[in-house]
């Protein structure tokens, strides 16, 4: 049995083997200039009668779920009230869950009082993916992100403080070539500070539907790096990301141009000597047409 999905559908990597019920359609903001991801949507909030149906019909075909994720990408934009109804029905028809997680913007962080946010997590919502992208609040801008790296580090510093996991996610490349120090090296700070329970390395690449609007949005012209320059991105981003206690760092993204991976700080070294070996051999490097979001 199938739910009868809006697509397109997003989910994390990590989400492959969970149920997913979308509790809302699109994004709230949708501004991001370089997300294609819910260009084609009206954000929404569904209907509580709609959702129900959706988790009574999918507990009778998969009692034993142990994982749920809450879609679309703004979940969190709901009210504290409709989410922790949403969750507590959740744990009252699947009683072996083990998780449930959303993704979550800055600004929706924030938005959430440290009362609702303790609700929240006291009802079963546990998890948040945040697309961090850059610490740097020049290309923070010039993407339209809406948020700064100050904001971004109260908005996750808000949420680690009551007991979330989180999984935050940065872009290689995303301040192209005239401001790549700038990009990793603020970025390195905003990831240090948070210390999240996991961090996403991708690469940039730009859908045909937002190539041009980002372009524009940009404000001046836009020098993709290439793929030694993002393995030297890379470098200067785990040699610099210093976090106080352990954080598990990936770079495995489809849109990486080599799946690299570890715990930081631990596998520093490690991760180091695999990219320098890299640089020497781009030919063991992921061919471009195979990268893809």
């Amino acid at each position: 049995m199938e739910l009868a999905y809006d697509y397109p559908l997003y989910r994390p990597p990590s989400e492959a083997n969970s149920l997913i019920f979308q509790v809302t359609l699109g994004c709230s903001f949708n501004k991001c200039s370089f997300c294609n991801m819910y260009r084609t949507k009206e954000y929404a909030e569904r209907p509580w009668e709609e959702i129900r149906a959706e988790i009574d019909m999918m507990a009778r075909f998969y009692p034993d779920t142990r994982r749920i994720f809450l879609a679309d990408g703004d979940a969190l934009n709901m009210s504290k009230d409709r989410l922790v109804q949403i969750l507590e029905y959740l744990y009252q028809k699947f009683p072996g869950i083990e998780r449930i997680s959303c993704y979550a913007m800055p600004k929706n962080l924030l938005q959430k009082t440290d009362e609702e946010l303790q609700a929240l997590y006291a009802a079963g919502l546990h998890m948040f993916y945040v697309g961090i992208e850059s610490g740097n609040d020049v290309v923070l801008k010039k993407v339209t992100k809406g948020a700064t790296g100050r904001s971004i580090v109260q908005a996750c510093s808000k949420a680690r403080k009551h007991g979330y996991v989180l999984s935050c996610m940065v872009i290689l490349g995303l301040g192209g070539r005239k401001y790549t120090k700038e990009h990793i090296a603020d970025t390195a700070k905003v990831l240090s500070e948070i210390a999240p329970d996991y961090v996403g390395a991708l690469t940039l690449y730009l859908e045909e539907g937002v190539h041009d609007e980002f372009m524009s949005k940009y404000g001046e012209p836009f020098e993709f790096i290439d793929d030694v320059e993002v393995l030297d991105e890379l470098e200067r981003l785990v040699r610099d990301f210093d976090p106080k206690m352990p954080v598990v760092f990936r770079a495995n993204h489809a849109s990486n141009v080599y799946s690299i991976g570890g715990t930081m700080p631990d596998d520093r070294g490690k991760i180091l000597s695999l990219i320098e070996g890299l640089k020497s051999h781009p030919e063991m490097l992921k061919p471009k047409f195979l990268r893809r979001f």
